[in-house]
């Protein structure tokens, strides 16, 4: 029975499950359909959207460009509503610039000035053609504005530029030259940014001196400029006009020193106001340009000088020299002080400082000229002028030597022996630098050899010239020469030569010395001949020598009477030309050193052969005086009477 019952609950359970397996497969064949149509309907759904797509895309884009044009519409009416104010605040701003910067009040001015350009700029922008007749309103208000703002900045300028000042009563006092005040910087300040401003957006960066502010002032400060240094650079002409045209220029005797003083002062107060008034970038040009006509004067007056140097270059070549330091401290002084004007400068001092570089050469040549041109010379050895006058300007020189310094050093040691390579040295046109103008050791030695190189031209010379006009008259020539060279070692030794040709000064005076003793003692030379003696003794025996005291008595006994009569002769002769000698000696024009030098080398040539002759032979007239004229005692004194 249990049996039976278990059979039955088994089958019961498989058909329960079997009833569920049909459930479950009629609800997958019903998911199925679904799915199916579900697939359907999306395929619908996609070509439908396709359709949709299509027809909506054009929309889309209409609808875009309707936002577009929206907001341009929009965009439009603001700035027409823009536009409108500055038409409607026109007659505001016309009010405000018809009463001027003055009357207005020079902030609210620019204000308006301002507020103008850009409505101008906004309607310009805009194009439209219904502004036109505004843009040509507003076009006028700012052209007036800023005509009567250049017309308030030429007022106000020069209501603080006097026609001119007196430069001496601030060089003397030592004063700095006037600037403009400083509640005057501020304003013209003002006026000269906004109108430079607007000169560079309209004129695309135009040179700053092209500024209509920028040419006003240069007008303005220029006229002053050049009626305050006007009469100091007359006065650096008319001063170089010596009363005696043969006097050597004197160092600060002509008013260069004060022009350019003056220049210096008015042109450092300028490039002040300038930077005051103007931006950075524009100081340089506007500071040229204001000294433009200043500096035109100044290379006038230049050339005026120049030429007169050119005409009296012995007397006033020391001009050039002090021109040359003094325009050079001035460019050195600007330029360190403004970095301007330094090329402009150069270009107005290159005349005279090419004069001031030949005129090392030509002096030499002129030295060279003067003595061929001598006609005549003193027949008695006296110095001539030129001697005296060559050494006047090689001690006027130490007085400019700074600059002097400067163009020899330029020049090269021994570029003035000829006036082409003077003139072709020394480089271009620039202005040498405050270093150059310091003496160190290399400007003291080639002046001191231009010195050098002075004498022995000027020996050289008259040495030449005195063997054509004296007829080769050797101890005229000699004394002529020994005068020249004691007169120019005198005016070495009293002057400030002494220090810079020591060294060189004996070495360039000894030669010459030598030379002169050499000529003029070359009459000791025949008067000598006379106190050599050729003897034959009886005995065939020659006299003794130089071994104890001589007999002259017994010389002369061993004497033939032909030696004797030879004896006599040349006591005679010796006689005649040594009185000769000693006449002359007293005749010629002897500096005192130059006296006492020549009787010194006289003596010592002559008085040792008189005195051995006259040991020897003085009784050759038995003390009568007939033929032996001196005894040694009587020629010592002659001698002593020469010094």
């Amino acid at each position: 029975m249990a049996v039976g019952v278990n059979g039955n609950g088994r089958h019961a359970a498989d058909e329960e499950a079997r009833a569920e397996v049909d459930v479950l497969n009629s609800r997958l064949e019903k998911t199925t359909q679904l799915t199916k149509k579900i697939q359907a309907c999306l395929g619908r759904l996609e070509a439908t959207g396709k359709s949709v797509r299509e027809v909506a895309g054009p929309l889309n884009g209409e609808t875009k460009k309707l936002q577009v044009l929206g907001n341009n519409i929009d965009a439009v009416i603001t700035a027409i509503e823009r536009l409108r104010q500055p038409a409607d605040s026109k007659n505001d701003e016309e009010q405000i610039i018809r009463m001027g910067p003055d009357k207005a009040g020079l902030s609210n001015y620019l204000a308006s000035i301002k507020r103008l350009n850009k409505a101008l700029g906004d309607m310009k922008a805009s194009n439209l053609r219904s502004t036109q007749q505004t843009v040509a309103e507003l076009q006028r208000l700012v052209k007036s504005g800023n005509t009567q703002l250049e017309n308030s900045f030429d007022k106000l300028l020069r209501s603080e530029t006097p026609r001119s000042i007196e430069p001496l009563h601030f060089i003397t006092k030592s004063k700095p030259f006037p600037t403009l005040s400083q509640d005057k910087f501020a304003r013209l300040g003002l006026m000269n940014s906004y109108v430079a401003g607007v000169h560079r957006q309209s004129g695309g960066g135009a040179a700053p001196q092209e500024s209509p502010v920028a040419k006003i002032y240069a007008e303005v400060r220029s006229q002053y400029l050049s009626s305050t240094l006007g009469n100091l650079a007359a006065a650096s002409t008319n001063t170089a006009k010596k009363k005696n045209p043969e006097a050597i220029y004197r160092s600060g005797t002509n008013g260069i020193g004060t022009y350019a003083q003056a220049m210096e002062g008015l042109l450092i107060a300028e490039y002040e106001n300038i930077c005051n008034i103007f931006m950075r970038e524009d100081w340089g040009p506007v500071f040229q340009a204001t000294c433009q006509p200043s500096l035109v004067e100044l290379s006038r007056t230049l050339r005026e000088l120049n030429a007169h140097i050119k005409t009296h270059m012995n007397t006033d070549c020391y001009l050039a020299y002090e021109i040359v330091e003094i325009v050079s401290g001035l460019s050195n002084n600007l330029e360190r002080r403004t970095g301007e004007l330094k090329a402009s400068l150069a270009a107005s001092l290159k005349p005279v400082r090419e004069t001031a570089k030949s005129s090392l050469a030509e002096l030499l040549e002129d030295t060279k000229r003067r003595v061929a041109a001598l006609q005549m010379m003193p027949t008695d050895g006296a110095p001539i002028p030129i001697i005296s006058e060559t050494m006047q300007r090689l001690q006027s020189m130490v007085d400019f030597l700074r600059p002097i310094s400067s163009i020899m050093i330029s020049l090269g040691d021994g570029g003035w022996k000829s006036v082409a390579a003077a003139r072709a040295g020394g480089g271009g046109e620039a202005i040498p630098s405050l270093a150059s103008f310091d003496i160190g050791a290399d400007g003291k030695e080639i002046f001191a050899h231009y010195c050098t190189d002075t004498i022995d031209v000027l020996m050289a010379s008259i040495e030449a010239r005195a063997r054509v006009l004296l007829q080769n008259r050797k101890p005229v020539i000699g004394v002529f020469l020994a005068n020249s060279v004691t007169i120019i070692e005198r005016m070495i030794q009293d002057s400030e030569l002494s220090p810079l040709l020591e060294g060189r000064r004996a070495q360039a005076l000894d030669v010459w010395r030598k030379k002169a003793t050499s000529l003029y003692t070359d009459t000791c030379r025949d008067i000598s001949v006379h106190l050599f003696d050729v003897i034959h003794t009886s005995r065939g025996q020659r006299p003794t020598s130089g071994q104890g005291a001589v007999d002259s008595a017994m010389i002369m006994k061993g004497l033939g009477s032909k030696d004797k009569e030879n004896i006599k002769t040349k006591f005679t002769a010796f006689n005649a030309a040594f009185d000769d000698m000693v006449m002359r000696h007293r005749q010629y024009s002897m500096e005192r050193e130059v006296r006492q030098m020549f009787a010194k080398d006289v003596q010592n040539m002559i008085e040792p052969l008189y005195n051995r002759f006259w040991d020897r032979y003085h009784e050759v007239d038995k003390g009568k005086g007939k033929y032996v004229k001196y005894d040694k005692a009587a020629i010592s004194a002659v001698f002593t009477s020469l010094y």
